[in-house]
């Protein structure tokens, strides 16, 4: 659907301080005060609003008054929406793709290489199944349970080799020594798990560089990618993260 270049975008759950950081996008943003997600949205859609971008504050909330993707259902929350599709509200998560756009761009050599993702269970390791998709062979999945883990299992594509277990499981650390990059989604690591040849991402951002020698994937462009993915969703235009590298600190 054509979306007229007026059409403005809602900001749910934003600061006004974001509206003006996406207005040097040539974008008309709308800080919409709080509400029933249900009465926003019928709202929205009068105003003739292209979309809205969800704040994490409000993602849970809005998950169950849209149509929502796999993505999202996935993840349990939203946080793009677009008002310009046949299906009315249509709800993604974008951050899933968003987060294998950046590991792709980090230049990391995924295809062919073991991954280990630990968690607490399928509510935050299925962050991480985007990146399962991009080419590893081997996947372990550490939860804090083994039935956990074999839902979270169930969220990931067929590859060759996959090894759902509890993380107290002393496997763990056979699974590790075997792996290459190691995604941490929720809680700690275990004590020396780490080793010099290891690359670790950290999506709960506690972790620090250790004496152990592993190196910190940075995925400092993971912000903007995740704008450009939401953008896309609930404007219809494409941005190139480049684009919106000082914007999307605005947003975090």
């Amino acid at each position: 659907m054509l979306i007229p270049a007026d059409a403005p975008l809602a900001l749910i759950g934003y600061s006004s301080r974001a509206a003006r950081a996406l207005s040097a996008l040539g974008l008309i943003t709308l800080p919409v005060p709080d509400g029933l997600p249900a009465d926003l949205i019928g709202a929205c859609q009068t105003l003739k609003f292209s979309g809205a971008l969800v704040a994490p504050t409000q993602g849970h909330a809005w998950l169950g008054a849209v149509t929502a993707d796999t993505d999202a259902r996935r993840a349990g929350r939203v946080d793009a929406v677009s008002f310009h599709g046949a299906a009315g509200a249509q709800g993604t998560f974008a951050y899933a793709e968003a987060l294998s756009d950046a590991v792709r761009a980090s230049g990391y050599a995924v295809v062919g290489a073991s991954l280990l993702i630990i968690g607490h269970g399928a509510g935050d390791m299925v962050l991480a199944a985007p990146i399962a998709r991009l080419g590893f062979t081997d996947i372990g999945l550490a939860a804090d349970s083994a039935p956990e883990a074999e839902r979270v299992r169930r969220e990931l594509p067929s590859v060759p080799r996959l090894f759902p277990v509890s993380r107290r499981d002393s496997s763990v650390k056979a699974l590790a020594d075997r792996s290459d990059l190691v995604v941490l989604t929720g809680g700690e690591l275990p004590r020396g798990l780490l080793q010099p040849y290891h690359t670790l991402l950290d999506l709960t951002g506690r972790e620090k560089p250790s004496a152990n020698g592993a190196t910190l994937l940075d995925l400092y462009d993971l912000p903007a990618h995740h704008l450009a993915r939401q953008l896309q969703h609930a404007t219809g235009k494409s941005y190139r993260p480049e684009e919106l590298s000082q914007v999307s600190t605005a947003l975090s």
